[in-house]
């Protein structure tokens, strides 16, 4: 190497390295071999042909791009003699190795494989990126080809030297596979016979055409000769015949075995198909299977709506067979219009089904109790909107009275709220039952409370309730409750209790049918319940003599309530059928049948000849008797809380 090619390696190096200096003038050549005994090696030939060699051991730089990388087993015994002695930046600190495939990591250059930790600090390695720059000037080093060294004498056999009779040429370090790959001086295998000795490949050809072990190219024949007679017997080798044979099977076989290829690869094809097809099958089935859900779905509802359809038709027809026929029996007399209820209006806001009503005559106002925890305020006078939401219980309201300018109100959060009527604001509230509060009823400034097995009497002392008394001897739920004249009517299971208000003593037990007693009403001359069964019951209220069992509601009857004229007293009741039956109490029939709400009617209230009626459709209905309004009475169709 030139002079200017040792200064490029010194400026990799940041500075002139102790290098022994070629000497030129006396014909010597200097060369220096690495490898991984951490030792190098200076070849020194003089003009006279002598070579002497000089070994020296590397120490480590305080290069930072340096760093330890153990070398494996392979690339351990494979020669390296540079053409000229590397740099000290090119080189590992702890090994004296050139490079190879150097990194930087954290702590600097290293060749991989490399350990976790940095044997030099026991920092832990990381690589950060490949060091190109150093690879680069790594690949520009001249080596000698490795088939033009060999071993260093000394029994060291990791050392190697320049081998005069081997290559003579030196070669880029980049380029060093490219050469071996077809160097004249790499040992090669005779090709016809293994035990033939070594050849070098330059001369292959030459023993080629000596070689006493050439083979006929078919398997089948035993020939072995030299190439004079190799050409001799392929004229007469009787396998030669079936050359043109063999290669047309050959060929054959080449073709079939690329039509399998292909087959294989259809098939895959096809394969992958189906399996797209059975996703897409699976896929459809779900969305069938989803419709057919909706389909079901769909079906059980409109089966319950033709159920539905099929009971009020059914209602209506025995109610109109029944009509005729006491029509035609001159019971019901001749039709009047004036007697008919229609309902005229609806009020809307509740967000739950209404459970009680309550009319309040000295404002014209209509309390509703609901599910939605809120008692409204309804104008049934002038606006027929809501006044106001009154808010405070914590349960659903399933109870409502009023008693001079007050507005009791239960629940089934087990309490009795107290509200002035005057101004609709709560002024008190008392802690009643232990259960929810089913029915209040007031009469001689008392209220009576209903719940689960107990009536409990309270004195109204202003805004005040003062526990008087807890009736007792009650079987079950009160949900009834209804003050006449100076006696309390309560309903529970299969049982009508009558007690003096002024004694609080029951003083008389009627015993029903039909399961709990849901409602009761008492007229100038009757006791009339409405049961769990579908039946209401009716008895003399001087006797307390059973007269009748009135039929025609399919649903339990939730609630009564009582028109009363000079000329006659109608009974109105509600069922969970969603229907209203006006009764007459002159000859116990029904006179009509209503059927205005989406839901089951749940209570009733009358004032002033109009009829209320609360339902689980959350609405409250107006019902009239008559062919026109009432004065002041008319329908609207606003949006929101109101008519």
């Amino acid at each position: 190497m030139s002079s200017g090619k040792s200064a490029r390696y010194n400026r990799f190096s940041g500075g002139p390295t102790n290098l022994p200096t070629p000497d030129i003038t006396t014909g010597t050549r200097m060369e220096t071999t690495f490898g991984p005994a951490f030792s190098a090696v200076t070849t020194i030939t003089k003009a006279d042909g002598t070579s002497t060699y000089k070994q020296h051991r590397r120490t480590p730089s305080s290069s930072s791009t340096l760093a330890y990388s153990p070398r494996d087993e392979e690339d351990s015994m494979e020669p390296l003699v540079f053409a000229e002695q590397p740099s000290v930046k090119l080189c590992c600190q702890l090994c004296c190795s050139v490079f190879k495939d150097p990194v930087i990591t954290t702590c600097g250059v290293t060749c991989p494989p490399f350990p976790e930790k940095c044997p030099v600090d026991n920092a832990k390695l990381t690589v950060v990126v490949n060091n190109i720059a150093v690879a680069e000037q790594i690949g520009e080093l001249f080596i000698h080809c490795r088939h033009g060294c060999r071993a260093a004498g000394g029994g060291k056999p990791t050392v190697f030297e320049v081998d005069p009779r081997g290559c003579p040429f030196t070669i880029k370090l980049s380029a060093r596979k490219d050469h071996e790959g077809g160097c004249d001086y790499r040992p090669v295998r005779c090709p016809n016979n293994p035990s033939c000795p070594p050849l070098l490949k330059m001369n292959l050809e030459a023993h080629l055409k000596e070689c006493e072990h050439i083979k006929c190219p078919h398997s089948k024949c035993t020939f072995i000769g030299n190439q004079d007679t190799y050409e001799t017997h392929l004229e007469t080798c009787r396998f030669e015949g079936l050359k043109e044979f063999l290669q047309q099977t050959d060929d054959r076989f080449h073709e079939m075995h690329v039509a399998l290829a292909q087959k294989d690869q259809e098939i895959a094809f096809l394969r992958s198909m189906l399996g797209k097809l059975s996703e897409k099958i699976d896929q459809l089935e779900k969305s069938l299977e989803l419709k057919f859900d909706v389909l079901d779905e769909n079906q059980s509802k409109l089966s319950e709506d033709l159920m539905e359809f099929r009971r009020d038709a059914s209602m209506l027809n025995d109610e109109l067979s029944h009509i005729n026929a006491r029509l035609n029996m001159g019971i019901l007399g001749s039709y009047d219009p004036q007697q008919i209820f229609k309902c005229k209006g609806t009020f809307v806001g509740h967000q739950g089904p209404v459970w009680c009503l309550c009319v309040y005559s000295m404002g014209d106002l209509l309390f509703s109790g609901s599910s939605d925890k809120t008692i409204k305020v309804w104008d049934t006078c002038t606006t027929y909107k809501c006044q106001k939401t009154l808010e405070g219980h914590d349960g659903i309201v399933l109870a409502l009275c009023i008693q001079g300018c007050k507005l009791y109100s239960g629940s089934a959060d087990c309490t009795i709220i107290v509200w002035d009527v005057q101004n609709l604001q709560k002024v008190n509230t008392i802690r009643a039952h232990d259960n929810p509060v089913c029915t209040l009823v007031s009469s001689h400034n008392m209220l009576f409370s209903g719940s689960l097995k107990a009536i409990k009497v309270w004195d109204i002392v202003g805004t005040e309730l003062k526990l008087k008394k807890e009736l007792t001897g009650l079987n079950h739920w009160v949900r009834a409750l209804v003050a006449a004249q100076s006696y309390l009517y309560s309903g529970s299971y299969q049982t009508i209790k009558i007690w003096d208000i002024r004694t609080l003593d029951c003083i008389h037990v009627l015993q029903t049918s039909g399961g709990s007693v849901y409602s009761i009403a008492v007229t100038n001359h009757h006791i009339v319940c409405g049961t769990y069964e579908n039946l209401i019951h009716v008895w003399d209220i001087e006797s307390k003599e059973q007269v009748r069992t009135l039929t025609g509601h399919v649903g339990t009857v939730y609630a009564l309530a009582v028109i009363s004229t000079p000329d006659q007293t109608k009974v109105f009741s509600a069922s969970y059928d969603r229907s209203l039956r006006v009764w007459s109490m002159d000859n116990m029939i029904c006179t009509q049948t209503l059927l205005r709400h989406q839901g089951s009617v749940t209570a009733l209230a009358v004032s002033r000849g109009r009829l209320f009626s609360g339902a689980v459709d959350s609405t409250v209905k107006v019902s009239v008797c008559g062919l026109g309004h009432p004065k002041g009475l008319h329908r609207t169709a606003g949006v929101g809380e109101g008519w």
